[in-house]
């Protein structure tokens, strides 16, 4: 008896085997496809979305000070956060194809001159003695030093046509990110609701301080080291536009991707403070030199101010991230990157330590102080 009653439950069991098989199949199909189609605005979105739970408590006091009028709010901060971009990128742009069209020109009339190297440029270590003749030689007889290194100018030169191209593609990702971000914003409320339901699918009662913890980890990171290469590069173009360095705002690019991934600015604004010496007055140089210093050292400053406000995420995180973001995403990954790597090293070490995010021990604020932050 036993017997037959376990013969006839086999076919049962392998069909039922088999119809989950193909449940959980095309369930599989459909996220890859879904995964795939979506793909090329995951980053877009990502972006989108740190801005907006970064900026959430600014647009709340917007909001209510404009009557409760979230789309009208929303619409205002998509329009002043694209003028903040925008403007400053056709400056940029607009600088970089006049001081490329003012040095072909020289170049083509000869006329083109090179400020000899300091002395003290050969005693750099490693690279000095090259960089003085390199420099040197330029100085005396400039066309033919290009045409000695030809192979490495035309490379050079291509790279910095792929960079201005480059950084096209990444303000139109910002413009996008920001557009996203309004949308997200204006319906703030129904997507908290919304993460909050499906964290707590996935975590169970840890969920919304799950959500809460994210929420800290993106305002912490963008304000204590997003924000403060961004005030590095901001002072640090300042600087450079008052003694007139050519291109300050490629370099202030440079400033802000070395400051995001924990780099001081220095390693960029040395070699500029090497150029005032050489092509500007010694009142200028001076002050640049004082100033580059100030700059590069503020993050000490800065930091406790900002970051000490947050969670606490690792420097080698932040490090990590942004450059795994940057070589995965290109230069928006920077701050993609280091978001989402400090979220998910957070939301580890609070599986971890499973239990303590409902008792409040790791330093995460109760769900209800988060709702009035």
């Amino acid at each position: 008896m036993s017997t037959e009653t376990t013969t006839q439950a086999d076919p049962q069991i392998v069909r039922s085997a088999v119809e989950a098989a193909i449940r959980i199949g095309l369930l599989f199909l459909l996220a890859a496809f879904s995964l795939k189609i979506l793909a090329p605005f995951i980053n877009l979105v990502l972006w989108a979305t740190i801005i907006a739970v970064a900026i959430y408590p600014l647009f709340v006091w917007l909001t209510n000070k404009l009557g409760g009028r979230t789309k009208l709010a929303s619409a205002l901060f998509v329009l002043v956060s694209l003028a903040l971009i925008l403007v400053p990128s056709f400056i940029f742009l607009g600088e970089a194809i006049d001081e490329s069209r003012g040095i072909q020109a020289q170049l083509e009339a000869g006329t083109l001159d090179v400020p000899p190297p300091p002395a003290s440029v050969a005693e750099w270590p490693v690279v000095g003695e090259k960089t003085y003749e390199l420099w040197a030689g330029a100085a005396r007889n400039l066309p033919a030093t290009i045409e000695r290194y030809d192979d490495q100018v035309r490379a050079v030169a291509g790279w910095g046509l792929g960079a201005i191209g480059g950084l096209g593609v990444t303000v139109l990702q910002f413009v996008l990110s920001i557009i996203i971000a309004g949308l997200l914003l204006a319906s703030a409320e129904a997507g908290k609701k919304g993460v909050v339901a499906v964290a707590t699918r996935f975590f169970g009662q840890d969920g919304p301080a799950f959500v809460v913890l994210a929420e800290k980890t993106i305002r912490s990171v963008t304000v204590g080291v997003l924000g403060i290469a961004v005030i590095q590069s901001i002072l640090s173009l300042i600087g450079m536009a008052i003694i007139g360095v050519p291109l300050a705002a490629l370099w202030a690019l440079f400033v802000l991707m070395f400051a995001i991934v924990q780099l001081p600015p220095i390693f960029v604004l040395g070699p500029v403070m090497v150029y005032a010496f050489a092509a500007k007055s010694t009142t200028a140089a001076v002050f640049f030199l004082i100033y580059g210093l100030i700059v590069s050292g503020s993050d000490a400053v800065l930091k406790p101010l900002l970051l000490g406000r947050g969670v606490d995420v690792p420097m080698l995180v932040i490090l990590l991230g942004a450059i795994g973001g940057m070589i995965a995403f290109g230069i928006i990954g920077l701050f993609v990157g280091a978001v989402m790597l400090a979220i998910a090293y957070q939301l580890f070490v609070a599986w971890v330590t499973e239990g303590t995010l409902t008792q409040g021990e790791p330093g995460v604020v109760p769900e209800e102080s988060a709702a009035g932050a």
